[in-house]
């Protein structure tokens, strides 16, 4: 069983580290794609950890050093390609880790700022003859069915995604559960954390949840996602 954890660890982790460090290791995941990832200290301290743990194949969207991007971590061997030209300013936002039998991208997608990571990875990065997934915090959902309410952006952009072949892996395992990953000060829930399968993928998908315990316990404000491939 392949496991890939996906998590927004929240501001680059702070003084959370070792807790998020502690909940990985514990969900044993052969990849993970951190999202809010920084390269300052603290994102080196979370890199030369993860290589103690096994995770020696990284790579990481390059950024200034108080700006969220995404990190692919990895104890299988993998290439991996950066977007420079992806985006004017979010370009960051997604990286690429190359396996034998799929591509996978980690993304970080900007809350309500206008960006076209969407249209690159459509129009321009995904290939139909390599399978793909998708996984990470792409700040957004469908309405009405992510949220109670209708503020999402770019959920056109998610049905493009769909209509190129591409299935959401929770909902595929979960059906229509109204599940969530973050919670508004408020207590309004948002599921805002995805896993987007290639359909040539779909039939291994084998599991594909949240771990909210680890929100719950303050590790971070999201909750960690698990997909599972056999």
């Amino acid at each position: 069983m392949l496991r890939i954890l996906s998590w927004n660890i929240q501001q680059g982790g702070g003084s959370r580290i070792a807790k998020i460090l502690k909940a990985i290791q514990k969900m044993e995941a052969q990849v993970v794609v951190l999202s809010e990832f920084h390269n300052n200290d603290a994102g080196l301290k979370i890199r030369s950890n993860l290589i103690k743990l096994g995770y020696i194949h990284q790579v990481v969207g390059q950024t200034l050093p108080a700006t969220n991007t995404v990190g692919i971590f990895s104890k299988l061997p993998a290439g991996s390609a950066l977007f420079e030209n992806a985006d004017a300013n979010y370009s960051h936002g997604l990286v690429r880790a190359d396996f034998g039998a799929f591509r996978l991208y980690g993304g970080y997608f900007p809350h309500k700022k206008k960006h076209r990571l969407f249209e690159f990875l459509l129009d321009e990065e995904l290939d139909d003859a390599i399978p793909s997934i998708l996984v990470g915090d792409l700040n957004t959902g469908k309405n009405y069915i992510d949220q109670k309410g209708n503020s999402f952006w770019y959920t056109e952009q998610l049905e493009r995604l769909e209509e190129r072949g591409f299935v959401d892996a929770f909902r595929l395992i979960n059906g229509d559960v109204s599940e969530f990953s973050w919670y508004s000060h408020q207590g309004n829930g948002y599921r805002y954390d995805h896993s987007y399968v290639d359909d040539q993928l779909k039939g291994i998908v084998k599991g594909c949840y949240y771990k909210h315990e680890y929100r719950e316990d303050k590790c971070a404000d999201h909750s960690p996602m698990i997909l599972e491939l056999a």
